[in-house]
């Protein structure tokens, strides 16, 4: 592994070598000589490449090549309390490196404050390296439905280790992880454990789902937020959220925003500060055998619409919802709505794909839904929203 120098360094380096062919030993001018004294700071990036899949999950070895890039986040919400001391008014979590011009990835939870209509940013932002350096940072965007923030830092006299973004896709039940963060403002701390299932939905800012997010025993407590969970190749299948949990301790029940959905989200932070959502406005009920059967649905994959939010897109192209609520193996369910069962001929497997396959298209955007309404099926144009700022009870796409 060798430290690379970022060219807008060397550059720096080159100019100051020119300027200072003359003058004292230290470089100093004096005030009569009409001279400008040059500071030189260097950015060093050190890189180094993925391990390979028969290399074996070895945490300590992952811990000496990931931990560098990790760090401390501390911010200064609306309160005037010192945002390390973790009191009312201050927010404190983890992130991690993304490239070395100085972006960092964590939570948008941990860099702002409230929810939905709410929510605003922290007055203030600090991050604090394993080396010791500790800058103040500027939130380029964050994105409240995804719970990503991004943030950005001046570079300059720094060393940063860029963690290397994997993907979720494929991901197996079972595989060992790694969480690295700042469990309860102890930084740099390493948890282990298993991916415990995928495809999980958790709850965003705006009460709207986060589709696909990785559920892990490794234990996540506050200050782990916004920090990695790494596979055994070193790259960062997540960003760990949350937990779930009665004590308000990690209790084995860990989920990260997926790879992919970080990704996406920021690069559209990077290039407009935010990120817009496209919006169909219902509320969908899983479908699975023994439901299909009860209720005669001519098919056992999809999303069966509940609710219609009224004068939303899925309204406007006349989309149904139940209208006779009853109870089958202990739930509620609205009976006589329309079944979707692909979004721009795109199948869906459960109601959770519809969510998953909207991330596809921004507002605006027209798409064609397939359905079945009274066991006929038909095609229905739709012309995508905008997610609003905070749901109300549709909490689904």
């Amino acid at each position: 592994m060798k430290p690379v120098a970022c060219l807008a360094a060397a550059l720096a380096a080159l100019l100051f070598a020119a300027c200072g062919n003359s003058g004292d030993d230290d470089g100093t001018v004096g005030p009569q000589s009409g001279r400008v004294t040059t500071v030189q700071r260097t950015t060093t990036v050190e890189v180094f490449k993925p391990g390979r899949g028969g290399d074996g999950f070895d945490p300590e070895r992952i811990y000496k090549r990931e931990a560098p890039g990790v760090v401390t986040v501390f911010s200064v919400l609306g309160g005037d309390s010192d945002a390390l001391g973790g009191s009312r008014g201050s927010g404190l979590g983890s992130g991690f490196v993304v490239n070395g011009r100085g972006e960092i990835a964590t939570n948008a939870h941990v860099v702002t404050e409230g929810e939905g209509d709410s929510i605003s940013k922290a007055r203030e932002v600090y991050v604090a390296f394993a080396d010791g350096n500790q800058v103040p940072a500027r939130i380029v965007g964050f994105d409240p439905n995804s719970d990503v923030a991004l943030l950005k830092l001046d570079p300059g006299g720094l060393t940063l280790r860029p963690l290397p973004l994997g993907t979720a896709r494929d991901l197996a039940v079972g595989s060992p992880v790694a969480a690295i963060g700042s469990p309860f403002g102890e930084p740099q701390s390493l948890s282990v454990g298993v991916v415990s299932a995928v495809d999980r939905s958790i709850k965003s800012l705006t009460g709207f789902e986060i589709a696909g997010a990785i559920q892990t025993d490794a234990a996540i407590n506050r200050g782990n937020s916004g920090g990695p969970l790494v596979n055994a190749r070193g790259e960062v299948l997540g960003i760990n959220s949350q937990i779930q949990t009665t004590s308000g301790g990690g209790e084995g029940v860990g989920y990260a925003v997926p790879a992919d959905t970080v990704r996406r989200v920021l690069d559209r932070l990077r290039k407009d500060g935010e990120v817009d959502y496209a919006y169909l406005g219902v509320s969908t009920a899983k479908i699975y055998p023994q439901l299909a059967r009860r209720f005669k649905l001519p098919t056992r994959t999809g999303a069966w619409v509940q609710e219609v939010v009224d004068d939303g897109p899925a309204d406007k192209a006349g989309l149904k919802a139940g209208d006779h609520e009853q109870r089958f193996q202990a739930r509620s369910v609205k009976d006589g709505g329309d079944v979707i069962t692909a979004v721009q001929g795109r199948k869906l497997r459960n109601e959770g794909d519809l969510g998953i396959a909207l991330l596809r298209y921004a507002p605006g955007d027209r798409v064609t839904l397939r359905i079945y309404r009274g066991g006929k099926q038909r095609d229905v144009e739709v012309t995508l929203g905008r997610r609003p700022k905070q749901t109300g009870p549709v909490i689904n796409p």
